[in-house]
């Protein structure tokens, strides 16, 4: 570890930070620290402080292996220091990719001019740093659909998006314009070769270390240190709560946690895999899986949180856990130069309590490789807004058939619905050794309400919340079981009316 200043790519050259707060965030630097000599960079705006309106997305350069990844993340609730060893790029930085021969701006910023896909012009720069991250990462016009992904954590009040979407694709007809990627490659292999960060400001430290064992020292060393990953939920903590987060234990630097490996019979995603790359993955060996990963979450949240602190957070609506318990996730601890497995449905205890001891952390999150054609799984979200929303309501059911149709195994849980992700055991018992038919259904759906007593709040009432987790399990029977026998809309249609 070394006392030493924050150390990161910004405005074509290195920079050094020093003397602020590790509670700084991106956004507060931008807009309030940045030097005379360099000007603010105003561009970057605060709309809500909590990553949920886009506008002040900013890009993050970040290597992996000797290749540089670009991705959209809110400024305004990424911490200052989670920015050593990486790049920054913000809306002032794209005029100076455009050579000064040309009399223009850049593609993304000219498409959006012609389009009229700026109205009030606020959420502008937000949308614009959203629309680069994909010129850059994607060589070719993309479908609306994806273009809907990338400007996902984006909100707009005035144009109704259309516009935006139509100067996503008309940017790709204008000569090309791209970052010098080797230059900045090349900063940033000279700060990966500096010794690990340790800040220590007005008696507040944050370390950043960059191995596992280094990581698991500190952690026993610390014990009571809050672990940071993507902070998008505690960055909130500190924005919107005021809260003191004491010393802090940064995970993003230990590359031995970014890992993803599959084998045969199991998937194994490091602690501090994204949430882009970790639910991409799941979804490739479980299509099902589809849908949650779009709808779980923003671009920018899903590029900067990680799956290890979405399942360490313990929230009871976090959306990742019912599907994984449904497939018997298994979670890998460590403590010191130990580890130990759990499963992953014995990890929470009560509301955000969970089965972690002193000096222990999520090493790795362990989901069986399920292939036989007998398995039937699927994951619900239910939400006020289709995109960028908090569940009412989560769901997962995974069940394994016999040749007959007799149910096997059955495993169903749901968020949103208890203090905690929880199974609904008494729903499951109902399957057991019984052919699925609709009158099964109805006595799971009655079992439900023996599993679950959910409270009212201001994303549903408890009434709701229990209809629509019986739902979720007629869904499922009409989706897995039923569907292959109907041909006609109509006839869809009248079995879940019934």
């Amino acid at each position: 570890m070394s006392a030493r200043p924050i150390t990161f790519y910004f405005r074509g050259q290195c920079q050094q930070i020093e003397m602020l707060a590790p509670t700084t965030t991106i956004l507060q630097y931008l807009r309030e620290y940045v030097s005379a000599e360099k000007t603010r960079q105003t561009g970057t705006k605060e709309g809500c402080a909590e990553g949920d309106c886009g506008a002040c997305t900013v890009v993050i350069g970040e290597l992996v292996g000797d290749q540089l990844q670009l991705r959209s993340v809110n400024a305004c609730i990424q911490f200052l220091p989670t920015l050593d060893g990486k790049a920054l790029f913000t809306v002032e930085d794209l005029q100076q990719l455009v050579s000064a021969s040309i009399d223009q701006m850049h593609p993304v910023q000219q498409a959006m001019v012609e389009q009229h896909g700026s109205q009030c012009g606020f959420c502008t720069p937000g949308f614009i740093m959203s629309l680069w991250s994909m010129y850059e990462n994607e060589q070719h016009a993309p479908n609306k659909e994806k273009i809907s992904d990338y400007v996902s954590g984006n909100l707009c009040r005035c144009t109704g998006y259309r516009p935006i979407l139509d100067a996503a694709q008309q940017a790709y007809n204008y000569p090309r314009v791209q970052l010098e990627r080797e230059k900045v490659i090349k900063v940033l292999m000279e700060i990966r070769a500096l010794p690990s960060l340790e800040l220590n400001y007005q008696g507040q430290q944050f370390f950043a270390p960059k191995t596992l064992q280094e990581f698991a020292s500190l952690r026993q060393q610390f014990p009571q240190a809050r672990i940071v990953a993507g902070s998008t939920d505690v960055g909130l903590w500190v924005t919107k709560l005021g809260r003191d987060l004491g010393s802090m234990l940064y995970i993003g630097q230990v590359d031995e946690l970014k890992k993803i490996t599959v084998s045969n019979d199991q998937l194994e995603i490091g602690a501090n895999v994204s949430l882009s790359d970790a639910l991409a993955k799941i979804s490739e060996i479980y299509p099902d899986f589809s849908e949650l990963q779009r709808r779980f979450a923003s671009m920018p949240i899903k590029n900067a949180g990680t799956l290890g602190g979405n399942i360490a957070n313990g929230s009871p609506i976090g959306d990742s856990m019912p599907a994984l318990i449904t497939l018997d996730t298994v979670l890998r601890l460590h403590c010191g130069d130990k580890t130990r497995e759990i499963i992953l449905a014995d990890f929470y205890l009560d509301y955000q309590k969970t089965a972690l001891q002193t000096g222990e952390f999520i090493e790795a999150i362990l989901i069986p490789v399920h292939s036989s054609k007998a398995l039937k799984f699927a994951t619900y979200k239910i939400s006020k807004r289709f995109e960028q929303d908090i569940s009412a309501v989560c769901a997962a059911v995974c069940c394994v058939l016999d040749e007959n149709d007799v149910v096997q195994t059955m495993k169903i849980a749901f968020g949103g619905m208890a203090a905690i992700p929880k199974r609904a055991l008494n729903a499951e018992k109902v399957f057991l050794g019984q052919v699925m038919t609709l009158e099964l259904i109805e006595q799971a759906q009655v079992a439900l309400a023996q599993d679950y007593q959910p409270l009212s709040d201001g994303r549903a009432s408890s009434a709701y919340r229990l209809q629509v987790a019986q739902n979720c399990l007629q869904r499922f029977y009409v989706e897995k079981m039923q569907a292959q026998n109907f041909t006609r809309v109509e006839d869809l249609i009248a079995l879940v009316e019934v």
